[in-house]
């Protein structure tokens, strides 16, 4: 089991000068387990999540403290990406817990493979039941079985490890392969409208006289005799 050692924290202490020191604030909780401000290095908890991840259980150590949790929520800073603060949710002895576990796609689909297609995902995780002792930290998704574009992979094709109970409903599609098509790019109508037809002659200003037309050249030479 994943260890992580967490300090009681005083809830009226600013949220800021906690993380300043290089912790993050937490909290744990449960069916039969009130609220309890906690505070855990940003360092060990960035390990341990990346370990565990929200769907394996973590043993939770301190001062008084001692209880097996899952990870139940993260909140991230929406500029950094950093965790600001973090929440357990404490597992009762003796009892199954329902989870969402992370699905990784494993091998060849021969419909992407041999006839170009591409990959469709449609659930990245599911729903299960079991005890925490049982919890997987991933399930494997076998895409060998893809291989035509009617293929499909249903939530009921995962093999189950012993103990746990799929909660998902069974024919939820989990992933296919679907037929890559060829953009066409179409050229933009000519608006018509948009043209500007030139005018023939020099365009007259306003205020301004029209200049005198040209006079026939046999005109010219009669002024001349």
């Amino acid at each position: 089991m994943i260890n992580l050692t967490v300090e009681k924290r005083d809830a009226a202490t600013k949220l800021a000068d906690v993380r300043s020191k290089g912790f993050i604030p937490a909290v744990f909780y449960g069916h039969k387990q009130a609220a309890t401000s906690i505070s855990v290095k940003e360092v060990e908890f960035l390990k341990v999540w990346k370990q565990a991840g929200e769907s394996s259980v973590i043993h939770l150590t301190g001062a008084d403290m001692d209880h097996e949790v899952l990870i139940q929520d993260i909140d991230l800073d929406p500029v950094t990406d950093k965790v600001r603060h973090a929440d357990f949710y404490v597992i009762e002895k003796g009892k199954k817990v329902k989870v969402h576990i992370p699905l990784e796609f494993d091998g060849v689909a021969p419909a992407v493979k041999d006839l170009g297609g591409i990959l469709v995902k449609v659930l990245h995780e599911v729903e299960i039941e079991a005890m925490p002792k049982d919890l997987p930290h991933t399930l494997i998704v076998d895409i060998a079985p893809l291989a035509t574009f009617q293929d499909r992979i249903f939530a009921k094709d995962i093999v189950l490890p012993a103990g746990v109970t799929l909660l998902t409903k069974p024919d939820e599609v989990i992933a296919s392969v679907s037929e890559a098509v060829e953009e066409v790019v179409e050229a933009a109508p000519v608006d018509l409208s948009a043209i500007e037809v030139e005018k023939k002659g020099k365009e007259v200003k306003e205020g301004e006289a029209p200049a005198p037309e040209a006079k026939p050249k046999e005109a010219k030479e009669g002024a001349a005799k």
